[in-house]
């Protein structure tokens, strides 16, 4: 599975399965960060963050906490897999 894990003014295509809120979170926090010559940890080795991918194929999205707006880009993308009846989860609104 492909989808958008989407952190304030940032964002990852990700494959792995839908996270749940704690994971997301985890995630945007280990991504988040340079952290040089670290590796994932073994909990969350089900999930890469991926550089090439057709939006078409985007089946989940998550949006968490981060500074910054979503970008308007980001939002567009965003409202692509809404528009084909993907529930776009959303942790600052209690969507999950």
């Amino acid at each position: 599975m492909v989808g958008i894990l989407v952190h304030g003014d940032n964002h990852f295509i990700v494959r792995g399965q839908l996270p749940n809120r704690d994971v997301a979170l985890a995630l945007v926090r280990h991504w988040s960060l340079i952290q040089i010559g670290a590796s994932m940890p073994p909990a969350f080795d089900q999930w890469h963050i991926i550089t090439h991918e057709f939006r078409e194929n985007l089946e989940w999205a998550v949006v968490v906490p981060g500074d910054g707006k979503i970008s308007p880009a980001v939002t567009q993308l965003l409202g692509e897999p809404s528009a084909r009846g993907i529930t776009v989860h959303n942790s600052r609104l209690g969507h999950w």
